[in-house]
């Protein structure tokens, strides 16, 4: 189907999808069975990847990326789903993605020569340290315990997060502290560069979780003890940690959504071609009518997401913050991929859980997409507030009598 994606879009599409089919899914297949790739092999993928012109298009050229417009980009996403190996290949995977995103949005120059130009050429990693445990300050941010107190020329950090994506691999941490006490949460809260090595950053450990496959993914809990960073380390404005975060969290949502809907998209793809292969009761699994019917089910909600991440893109790239359209994605798209993904491994049978496939890694990577980024819950509390919102107080008295 067209989406009404621009030439540069589908050019860029079409160049990540030859990527994928001829590099990165026989990379996936040549170590499925082995559990996890080296570094060394993705490494390898980055370069072939820059040969190829679809790495890292999202940030600006002067930093090491392509300088494609975010809409434009998109498309590339959902090709890079298609593997868990895309989006580290091409350099658009999580948290990395995020975090150049917010520091090309708002860091110094410095910082940028520092932090960005590394961090697009691969040679570091990063991390977002927001989540805390007990105080539940991952569904509720404004419960945010950790602060950042300025001493002299330098800022003191103390806190305890978790749930920090590549925490204990990162080079540099991005941590949100509060930074006026007095102040509402969403008025006084900051972001800071963080070195890993620096005193008083102590990695827990790492949490052990579902969905660890071919990509080694870390999510560490980390105490902050009277860490000290110079001045300069604010990223952004003082007190705007939440307007930043909003500004890397919209974004970055999508870009899941379309990741995980590329990945919905291939196994739907690996199921129908196993269905057509399949022989049970007299007749192939593709010939089957209660299959037939839920795969033009799954195929109608995948359409549907794709056409609501474009409408929420659109609306960031005019200069809106698109709240409403990029919780609707983010619910929507969960959903549906992780549905989508059961219902082809379900169709697999045997196979499906088996490593022989690639739905077995999928099947446990979906299942965290309605948790991170704002559980489904969150997301639906946000999008039920603006609709009663919008009612006017005049509405009521044109209710009838019950």
């Amino acid at each position: 189907m067209e989406y009404h994606d621009s030439p540069e879009a589908k050019e860029l599409r079409d160049r990540a999808g030859e990527f994928m089919s001829e590099v990165v899914v026989p990379t996936e297949r040549e170590y499925q069975r082995e559990g996890s790739v080296p570094d060394s092999v993705v490494a390898d993928l980055r370069e072939e990847a820059r040969d190829r012109g679809v790495y890292c298009p999202q940030i600006g050229e002067e930093w090491g990326g392509m300088g494609v417009a975010f809409r434009d980009v998109l498309p590339l996403f959902e090709e890079a789903g298609r593997s868990i190996l895309g989006a580290p290949a091409m350099r658009v995977a999580a948290p990395d993605e995020g975090n150049m995103h917010t520091i090309e949005l708002v860091g110094t120059e410095e910082q940028k020569e520092e932090y960005l130009k590394p961090l697009v050429a691969g040679d570091i990693v990063s991390a977002f340290s927001m989540t805390e445990p007990k105080q539940g300050a991952g569904s509720d941010p404004k419960m945010m315990r950790t602060t950042a107190r300025k001493e002299g020329d330098e800022w003191v950090i103390d806190g305890h997060k978790w749930w920090t994506t590549q925490g204990s691999e990162a080079d540099v941490l991005i941590v949100m502290a509060r930074t006026d006490m007095d102040a509402h949460p969403y008025a006084g809260t900051s972001l800071f560069l963080v070195p890993a090595d620096a005193d008083g950053v102590n990695i827990v450990r790492d949490i052990p979780h579902l969905g660890q496959g071919l990509i080694h993914e870390s999510h560490a809990e980390i105490e902050y003890d009277g860490v000290r960073i110079p001045e300069e380390n604010l990223l952004g404005e003082l007190n705007e940690g939440f307007t930043h975060a909003q500004q890397r969290l919209g974004p970055a949502r999508l870009t899941h959504c379309m990741r995980f809907t590329g990945m919905a998209t291939r196994a739907l793809d690996i199921a129908k071609a196993y269905m057509a292969d399949r022989e049970a009761f007299d007749s192939t699994l593709d010939e089957k009518q209660s299959q037939r019917f839920k795969v033009a089910d799954h195929e109608t909600r995948l359409h549907a997401t794709r056409t609501m991440v474009r409408h929420a893109a659109r609306e960031i790239t005019e200069g809106g913050e698109a709240r409403i359209p990029v919780s609707m994605c983010k619910v929507f798209a969960a959903n549906t991929a992780q549905e989508a993904i059961d219902f082809a491994l379900q169709s697999c049978g045997g196979a499906g859980i088996s490593r022989d496939l690639p739905i077995s890694d999928f099947y446990q990577a979906v299942r965290a997409f309605r948790i991170v980024d704002g559980a489904d819950e969150v997301h639906r509390r946000v999008i039920a507030r603006d609709a009663f919102e919008e009612v006017a107080e005049g509405e009521l008295e044109n209710l009838p009598e019950f």
